[in-house]
């Protein structure tokens, strides 16, 4: 089922991404210098598409790693209630131990 799902949504996703790149194959002047417009010092020329598809990744890394620093506390804190977890469970498993064999009468 999570395949299908998965199928379902990435192959809409897909499609708009191939005809994103059919409509837009127009070379477009990228520069990289704020101060020249006409002459700019570091410029290149690419299909419009590529400069669409590069601030989409560029976008999703940085969603990605924002979100990933954004979760520390909750993974901190999830690090933490299992060691307190493991601790409680080592203890009761001592316990059981030490319980199971004073209950046994002497020969």
């Amino acid at each position: 089922m999570k395949r299908f799902v998965k199928f379902l949504v990435l192959a809409p996703v897909a499609v708009v991404i191939v005809l994103l790149a059919v409509a837009n194959r127009a070379p477009v002047q990228l520069s990289f210098d704020p101060f020249s417009r006409t002459e700019p010092a570091l410029a290149v020329t690419v299909p419009f598409f590529v400069v669409i598809f590069a601030a989409v990744i560029l976008g999703v890394l940085v969603g990605g790693i924002a979100a990933w620093l954004a979760q520390g506390k909750h993974r901190k804190a999830e690090k933490r209630y299992r060691r307190e977890a493991d601790r409680w469970r080592s203890e009761a498993e001592q316990l059981r131990g030490t319980t199971g064999r004073a209950a046994l009468p002497k020969a």
